[in-house]
């Protein structure tokens, strides 16, 4: 249906859709991770994205990501339920809660902690997240550190026939996002109900993908399914992604938006540094392990 009736508008083909796996992080979290994974290595200049739950947590068994360092790029955690407190080497401290966004340019490089707050821990409760990152380019690897902390009601809101969109970064569908990022990139959180469709402007040439991570839909013009914990991923030509939830689905689709400016860099990395070069990685862990990325006082100054 969707081919018959786009077949003439400029609509990016579908390249792939990705499952995504379920891994453990932090202090033993599950996380679904369309990528890094054999099928996508890298949505440049993105170069992860984890789901966080959605999980139920019993009073006293919350977990997060202890102290931890990242060097060459940045860090953006959102937060759809619950609550997390961040700390780090650079003095910055706070605390997202729903709808609340996260920004931390790690650059030169940055020791952090993301915890639940002592009334996640105390009381229990729904815990459910995202964390995306961003690469920086070569010659602001080791650009100085930088944290933003963006509340639910920064986001710019933008809605359409039977859509709605939350923006966190960059122009998504006539939405200009608060958040500054170093890489040009667009970011939001697209809400789409049962009987629409949504076509959603890319810059050409631009990377372009959508996180289903709750619901279904049909994605470009051959109206391949996304399942929930899938990620569909456009070609990087022109054109408009293309996303449609049938009508007789039984809920909304919510989903990620991410579209970004490529670097065409070499990436490399070693688990919590992303550089350009192997000698660039055994840099970032020497300097860390010899403290020179600072550590976290317990009043979250240095």
């Amino acid at each position: 249906m969707l081919e018959t009736i786009y077949m003439n508008n400029d609509t990016r083909p579908l390249a792939m859709v990705v499952t995504a796996s379920l891994t453990v992080e932090g202090g033993g979290f599950e996380v679904y991770r369309p990528f890094p994974a054999p099928q996508l290595n890298l949505l440049d200049p993105f170069l992860l994205l984890d789901e966080m739950g959605p999980t139920v947590n019993e009073p006293g068994r919350a977990v997060g990501a202890p102290d931890h360092p990242h060097r060459g790029f940045e860090t953006i955690t959102y937060i759809l339920e619950g609550e997390v407190e961040h700390r780090d080497s650079a003095g910055n401290h706070g605390v997202i809660g729903p709808g609340d966004i996260q920004w931390m340019t790690a650059g030169d490089g940055v020791v952090h902690s993301e915890m639940p707050t002592e009334r996640a821990q105390s009381e229990g409760g729904r815990a459910h997240g995202m964390q995306l990152w961003v690469n920086l380019p070569r010659e602001l690897k080791r650009t100085a550190p930088r944290y933003q902390a963006l509340t639910a009601d920064n986001l710019a809101e933008v809605s359409g026939d039977g859509w709605s969109a939350r923006v966190v970064a960059g122009d998504v569908l006539g939405g200009q996002g608060p958040a500054a990022s170093h890489t040009p990139v667009g970011y939001a959180h697209l809400t789409v109900q049962p009987g629409a469709t949504v076509r959603i402007p890319v810059p050409d040439a631009h990377s372009a993908a959508l996180y289903a991570f709750s619901g279904s839909a049909l994605a470009g013009t051959s109206g391949e399914e996304l399942a929930e914990h899938a990620l569909a991923v456009f070609e990087r030509t022109s054109g408009d992604m293309l996303v449609e939830v049938p009508a007789e689905s039984e809920h909304p689709l919510e989903s990620l938006v991410l579209t970004g400016q490529p670097l065409n860099e070499p990436v490399a990395r070693y688990g919590p540094f992303v550089m350009n070069t192997r000698a660039e990685i055994e840099e970032a862990i020497e300097d860390f392990q010899a403290g020179r990325m600072g550590t976290i006082a317990a009043t979250g100054t240095v």
